[in-house]
């Protein structure tokens, strides 16, 4: 990862320039291989680099192009970044680097905003257009790289975590009330726009900010995940299968993309046990892969080594068990925090975040299972939303997950927090009529399509 930020001055003064640079020290994690800023009229770009892809100094940002008029901060990795290259290459663009930086630079110049529709990867980028001062912001579809925003009087700064725009200053720290209700009630998540604070918004994932020097801003939603319900039920458990695999397969192949080495996060469990297996599967040797465990308390044990050295054993990795002590454990919680950009909960954060840091001393680039309950259902409030009426997901999925109800609250919060609604039940009613509208829409325009060419 890389960390990003930047001002936009919407009053025709400069960016303030000071303010900008406070940014780059809480950046630093997220960067630790070299820095750069830049300027130009209302605009000011800082960046923070981790080196992934193209290792020397032609891969640097905020990369400029003057040829084509356009600035660049990016923190990501664009995954099909050799085959955009080559399609640009082949339409007569050139290169001065083998990084997916300059790729973005130039797909922008090509295709606008619409770049992003062709790119695979995480990604979060600030882009200049140098003669008009317009800002163009963009998240990756499912906003795994964080973009967070802090408006102010006659200017809009941006960056990669909170603490760096609170460094930069003139933010309101007050909490936001709604926020506090969702934080309260999805265990601990604020979904985007909004932040705990009340100054600090998100750019929403799979969404293009486009902010003009006269203040003018438009978003554009280019991708939204589609469900269909017909054709799942039709398709077999062994169609579902092999679907899942090739997708699997996919991920695996595309996050191999680096120019140092890729490692894995190997917990034994069975998300990250099969990406290791996928890595084997497609010819990667002498794999890095890492365990932490924790010392026993209570009777009960602190590590899942003996899973993980079984995997480790079997596809032959270059294993390394990290074993963390009760005397760096609780240190490490004030560590975590300081890490956060937003407020997280789970003990899972600090062993996350000392593996990390662990991590970090032998490899730069690791795969792991994050996610795979989220998107596999294996959590327990899964199970009691199956078959489902339509009309009774949005108080059965309340029931199952919320961590509390709007009428406990009041047993938390103090009064002057509370709400005088259900601000969390209305965001989870509003999202699933979206997504009926969003499946029913995407019927329709299939079953059109197919009528028109029947008539045709």
């Amino acid at each position: 990862m890389c960390g990003i930020g930047g001002e936009l001055r919407l009053d025709g003064a400069p960016p303030d320039l000071a303010a900008v640079e406070r940014m780059l020290p809480d950046l630093a994690s997220r960067g630790p291989d070299g820095e750069g800023w830049w300027q130009h009229g209302p605009v000011a770009l800082v960046h923070r680099r981790l080196r992934i892809i193209d290792l020397s100094d032609a891969g640097a940002q905020p990369m400029v192009d003057s040829e084509l008029g356009l600035a660049l901060v990016f923190n990501g990795c664009v995954y099909n970044y050799r085959e955009l290259r080559d399609e640009l290459t082949a339409a007569g663009y050139s290169f001065r680097s083998t990084s997916d930086t300059e790729v973005i630079l130039k797909a922008y110049h090509r295709w606008g905003k619409a770049c992003v529709e062709r790119f695979s990867g995480m990604f979060a980028f600030a882009l200049v257009e140098l003669a008009t001062h317009t800002v163009v912001l963009a998240r990756d579809r499912l906003g795994i790289k964080p973009l967070y925003l802090a408006e102010g009087a006659g200017r809009v700064r941006f960056a990669s975590t909170v603490p760096a725009l609170l460094a930069a200053g003139d933010v309101d720290t007050d909490l936001d009330p709604v926020a506090l209700h969702h934080y309260m009630s999805f265990h601990s998540v604020v979904p985007p726009p909004r932040t705990i604070l009340a100054g600090v918004r998100k750019l929403p994932p799979a969404t293009v900010r486009v902010i003009t020097a006269d203040g003018r801003s438009v978003d554009t939603v280019y991708w939204r995940p589609e469900f269909n319900r017909a054709a799942a039920a039709a398709m077999s458990a062994d169609e579902w299968q092999e679907r899942l695999m090739a997708a699997l397969r996919t991920a695996v192949r595309r996050r191999m993309v680096a120019d140092v080495p890729v490692g894995v996060l190997l917990s034994g469990g069975l998300d990250s046990s099969l990406i290791v297996a996928l890595l084997a599967e497609q010819g990667q040797t002498g794999l890095a892969t890492f365990s932490i465990g924790f010392e026993a308390a209570a009777g009960e044990t602190g590590d899942e080594f003996h899973y993980s050295d079984l995997v480790a054993r079997h596809f032959d990795t270059d294993h390394h068990q990290i074993r963390i002590g009760a005397q760096r454990f609780v240190p490490a919680v004030h560590q975590a925090i300081a890490a956060m950009s937003e407020p997280m909960v789970s003990h899972d954060c600090v062993a996350f975040h000392l593996l990390s840091e662990e991590v970090s001393q032998r490899i730069t680039v690791v795969q792991s299972g994050q996610g795979a309950d989220e998107i596999l259902a294996g959590y327990d409030w899964y199970p009691p939303m199956a078959n489902v009426a339509r009309a009774d997901a949005v108080e059965a999925y309340a029931r199952v997950f919320f961590d509390r109800r709007h009428d406990a609250l009041g047993g938390h919060l103090a009064p002057e927090w509370m709400l005088d609604h259900d601000a969390s039940l209305e965001f989870v009613a509003a999202h699933f009529a979206e997504a009926a509208r969003t499946a029913t829409t995407a019927w329709l325009t299939r079953h059109l399509a197919a009528t028109a060419t029947v008539i045709g």
